[in-house]
């Protein structure tokens, strides 16, 4: 059971906004700084939350100055306010000591309590199902664990700590608040949409979420940003996974596994079992890859599925990944069952940037946490390891983790050469 938040009084302002706690993550970006502003803005009370989870060194987000006694009151590990500086890790991803150091100047500049929390203990689970996914021949999702296990599971558990009534991030989706129901929205701006990343998050929560920045689009986002002289408007978005900063995955994947290297090397064929060639390991490898492959065959060539099995990397022509369905397991929802049977605009997101596809979903009723997908047109790349997210136009209605495309012959089973 999830910690209950304590009542805390409410004040009310002449402008008629009420004030709440609420726990905001700070990553040092231009999107939850800006949601500061935001909720700041709104007369709320603003905790900013920097979450250490990476593979930087604690020296490199070490805190100069001390913490309040009542700032972690579970007796989370704490670095507090982060000393700012140059980049002491040269990390490009969401958890560098500079992204620290942005994070409390922004929170510095508009007054508000920061604190950095190391939950580096927690993000080695990430880090290795991660690493086993890949050596399990599917496609992780990190980001989508991460909301879940961290951002919007951890920070619950301090925010319940300080009496925070609302936990905020710097997410490109949105709350919708109506009839005493609390729904998940795709954000406005549908370049930037985070919705999908987000499905996997407790629904008894959804009520003491905020996301500031879903109701606007990124132009509008730095704009603000500069208005409000952040200095962090022209920062970039992070671009990959944060805790691989250099080379390949497979290479990080190897380095978290020495005694695999080799193990899963193997043959590389094409759908009619030819080999065509040989590679150094499966985890190279995600369906619908085209580069990297390794062999010339005078046409693209993609990864139509991997065999860890027989260490086999299957390769074909593009229209031989289109798959009618698929089935998944693992399935949060969000809404009621009743809910899901009124959805009248039903569509399933299968990758992070893309889009949601009409289709029908089938819920095992005897277990919710499965689920079978059928498309209404045949889907291309559906790939083990992946999010299988269930939108009703602009709603998210859950999701689950995919296990296997359903072949264009044996309905609902993993295919076979």
């Amino acid at each position: 059971m999830h910690g209950v938040c304590k009542v805390r009084q409410i004040f009310f302002f002449e402008n008629g906004f009420y004030m709440s706690r609420v726990v905001l993550a700070m990553s040092g970006g231009v999107d939850s700084s800006v949601a500061a502003h935001l909720l700041l803005r709104d007369g709320h009370e603003v905790i900013g939350v920097f979450m250490r989870h990476g593979e930087a060194s604690a020296a490199a987000c070490r805190i100069d100055s001390d913490e309040p006694q009542n700032a972690n009151p579970l007796n989370l590990p704490v670095l507090g306010e982060s000393a700012g500086g140059k980049r002491a890790d040269h990390k490009q991803g969401c958890c560098s000591a500079t992204d620290a150091a942005d994070a409390r100047r922004v929170a510095m500049s508009m007054g508000i309590p920061f604190y950095s929390l190391d939950l580096q203990e927690d993000f080695r689970k990430i880090v290795d199902y991660f690493v086993d996914d890949y050596l399990a021949a599917r496609t992780p999702n990190p980001c989508v664990k991460c909301n879940h296990w961290i951002k919007f599971g951890r920070l619950f558990d301090y925010a319940d700590g300080v009496d925070a009534e609302f936990v905020a991030t710097g997410h490109y989706a949105r709350m919708v608040h109506a009839n005493g129901r609390s729904e998940l929205h795709r954000g406005l701006d549908g370049h930037k949409d985070q919705s999908y990343a987000l499905f996997g998050i407790d629904p008894a929560r959804l009520p003491r979420m905020m996301l500031p920045v879903g109701d606007f689009t990124k132009p509008e986002i730095r704009d603000m940003a500069t208005s409000l002289g952040l200095g962090v408007s022209d920062k970039k978005d992070s671009q990959e996974i944060c805790f691989v900063t250099q080379g390949h995955h497979s290479d990080f994947v190897k380095s978290r596994r020495p005694e695999m290297v080799g193990a899963t090397a193997g043959e590389i064929v094409t759908t009619n079992g030819k080999v065509v060639g040989e590679h150094n390991g499966f985890e190279a490898f995600t369906i619908g890859q085209r580069k990297r492959l390794g062999v010339a065959m005078g046409e693209p060539h993609f990864v139509i599925r991997i065999e860890p099995d027989t260490r086999r990397v299957v390769i074909g022509r593009s229209e031989e990944l289109l798959r009618p369905g698929l089935v998944a397991d693992q399935c949060n929802w969000l809404v009621t069952p009743e809910e899901l049977a009124e959805a009248t605009s039903v569509g399933i997101q299968i990758r992070y940037n893309g889009q949601p596809h009409p289709g029908r979903v089938e819920i095992d009723a005897s277990d919710p946490t499965q689920m079978k997908v059928m498309f209404d047109e045949p889907q291309s790349a559906v790939a083990p390891g992946q999010a299988a997210v269930v939108y009703d136009g602009e709603r998210v209605l859950g999701g689950g983790w995919i296990t296997h495309a359903i072949d264009h012959v044996a309905d609902g089973a993993p295919p076979s050469v």
